[in-house]
């Protein structure tokens, strides 16, 4: 995480920075917090402070911070120590504060998961430990575990479960699936395959030499199985929805996967969620030809994150997935952290699913995204729409992730905006020129791409009008928030904000 020492009286310790006085050499918890921090989001250690009563912190200084520094690489080089070393020179730094106390800044680096767990004293069980709000907790087996599972490259959703057959399968979700397919591509070389075969192609099955038959994979099983005979395999396996549209009642309709009067896989559970959740998105009126398309970017970002929370589950851990909508608030819950991290989620570029089996047979009947964009593209849809921005939560103990999306407009968003039009509109008025102004808003924003720099003098030709007139035009829509301005004001550059379409927007 960014520590600015200018800021040091601001800061309070949290789940990424902590505080230690390390009077008496490096206090044994400084490991304990490595660990922590690396099996979470990472953070920032700072030997030589204390922290007072009221949560401010007080310099304490280092008598001797070349031996400390000598002692801290020595230890955290030392496999008996500590399991992995994620630090480099430029992660270690002494400060020397206004009052002369040295201070040790370490920034300690979220764990890629093929590292996983970091942990001390030689005891992956008992010395793996993780953040939770401002202190370091051991970590239970079944988080060391699933820490475990997760460092390993290939997709545990494609190993084959022998002790199943392909005959256990529900059929009528395969031959679903089939028909999905057939539809999404109707050529395709597949179409005429056993089902045997065709399970195998797209990963749901594989045919084993040892009795020459075919058994289901991990996620053939969790897509197509039969409730019983999934949990036989995944005892914790759990498929959850609750609608609660009305205060006075505990539900107002709910779909589990344990109820016996359907198959109870994730197939089945994708569609009968998804017609509910997208039943009150409106559609407006469309034609492609004569056909109407009932198909909105909503539509498909609520199938994306729907999508997203089947391949990042994992069916290991307890309380299963959990789909709460409540008035306008779609939850997604799923069993599992977020693999590449939260920060890099919300990012996109990387696509890394836990079940990336699952994920590609979605995929071919047109359904999710592995091209590591699928949130940023929710965000996206959402921003577009005008919504409250969608919240994404980390949970640990157990590991669980959180997607909130809010179909209502942003309230806040919706004043400034109206606040900021307002000024724009206000300031033009007294100009005695608004119709004209507005034009030339739209010329400089409809001639711009985003992310391009540009300065004032790239429009006088192109409005006929003097540079200071043309930089007063560009101030007041950086003032408005259309543009964003870049550098001194001797060589001032402007940038149109993404989002922005014309003058009017």
């Amino acid at each position: 995480m960014p520590f600015d020492i200018t800021q040091f009286d601001s800061y309070r310790e949290n789940n990424r920075l902590e505080v230690k006085s390390a009077n008496g050499g490096l206090p044994r918890s400084l490991w304990e917090t490595y660990s922590a921090f690396a099996n979470c989001q990472g953070g920032v250690i700072i030997l030589g402070v204390k922290e007072k009563a009221d949560g401010s912190w007080k310099t304490t200084g280092l008598t001797n911070e070349a031996a400390l520094l000598s002692d801290f690489w020595n230890t955290i080089n030392n496999p008996g120590k500590v399991s992995t070393n994620l630090l480099s020179d430029e992660d270690v730094e002494a400060y020397t504060m206004p009052n002369g106390d040295v201070i040790l800044i370490i920034r300690v680096p979220r764990a890629k998961r093929e590292l996983k767990p970091i942990f001390v004293d030689r005891d992956m069980y008992s010395g793996t430990y993780r953040r939770n709000g401002e202190g370091d907790y051991h970590c239970t087996k079944d988080e060391v575990r699933a820490m475990v599972r997760d460092s390993f490259n290939e997709a545990l959703d494609a190993q084959i479960v022998e002790s199943q057959s392909i005959e256990d399968l529900d059929m009528d979700a395969v031959h679903g699936y089939r028909n999905l397919h057939a539809a999404w591509k109707p050529e395709h070389v597949w179409a005429k395959l056993t089902d045997a075969e065709y399970l195998e192609r797209i990963g749901a099955a594989r045919f084993t030499t040892s009795d020459n038959q075919y058994h289901p994979t991990v996620a053939g099983l969790l897509l197509f199985g039969q409730e019983y005979k999934i949990t036989q395999a995944f005892p914790e396996y759990f498929l959850d929805y609750r609608e609660m549209l009305d205060p006075t009642i505990r539900w107002t309709d709910r779909v589990v996967s344990v109820g016996g009067d359907w198959s109870g896989n994730l197939f089945d559970f994708f569609f009968r969620v998804n017609k509910r959740l997208v039943k009150d998105v409106k559609v407006p009126f469309k034609l492609e030809g004569i056909f109407r398309v009932d198909d909105t970017p909503v539509h498909k970002a609520i199938r994306e994150a729907l999508a997203n929370c089947f391949a990042n589950a994992d069916f290991n851990i307890r309380r299963g997935i959990v789909i709460k909508k409540e008035g306008d608030v779609i939850i997604m819950e799923n069993p599992g952290c977020i693999r590449t991290g939260k920060e890099q989620m919300l990012k996109g570029g990387i696509s890394d699913p836990r079940n990336a089996t699952i994920m590609k047979i979605l995929n071919l009947v047109g359904i999710g995204e592995r091209a590591g964009s699928g949130v940023p593209g929710i965000l996206s849809v959402w921003e577009s729409e005008g919504w409250k921005k969608p919240e994404v939560q980390e949970q640990y103990n157990p590991d669980r992730t959180i997607l909130t999306l809010t179909l209502a407009i942003d309230t806040a968003k919706k004043v400034s905006n109206k606040s900021v039009d307002k000024k724009v509109s206000n300031k033009t008025a007294e100009k005695g020129e608004s119709s004209k102004t507005h034009r030339n808003y739209s010329l400089i924003l409809s001639n711009m791409e985003a992310g391009t720099e540009y300065r004032v003098d790239d429009f006088c030709d192109l409005l006929g009008l003097k540079s200071t007139r043309v930089r007063v035009l560009f101030r007041e829509l950086a003032a408005a928030g259309k543009l964003e301005a870049r550098g001194t004001t001797r060589n001032r550059r402007y940038v149109k904000i993404a989002s922005v379409n014309n003058g009017n927007s």
